[in-house]
């Protein structure tokens, strides 16, 4: 059997999560900045301008860089399951932020998408 992840390996993973959930929270950012009476072409060029989509581009492209350092020291198959942890914070971070409706189907989701990586991981 392999062994538990180290606290800090947990903790580095949930970091990542977190950080994907964060670039998710700027898409929303960005798509609520965004006209939608003008032409598609006019929408594409003010989100090229949008400080919060091109926040979100850096974000990602610091998480693919952070994601291939993760996986020089952990096994893809005991790491890849702690990206559903980004499932479980951005719905929660939605209804927090955007006051967007949370269900009970919702949480049950999420319980069991942690309840999934508990048992995955352990």
């Amino acid at each position: 059997m392999k062994e538990p992840l180290s606290l800090a390996h947990v903790a580095v993973l949930c970091a990542y999560a977190v950080g994907m959930a964060g670039g998710q929270i700027l898409f929303k950012l960005a798509a609520l900045d965004v006209a939608l009476d003008q032409p598609v072409p006019g929408r594409l060029l003010a989100l090229l301008q949008n400080g919060f989509f091109l926040a979100a581009l850096a974000a990602y492209f610091a998480l693919a860089i952070m994601w291939v350092w993760i996986l020089s020291f952990t096994a893809l198959s005991r790491a890849y399951p702690f990206v559903a942890l980004a499932f479980a914070i951005t719905p929660v971070a939605g209804a927090v932020l955007f006051a967007e409706p949370i269900t009970a189907r919702i949480m049950v989701g999420i319980a069991i998408i942690l309840c999934g990586l508990l048992l995955v991981t352990t």
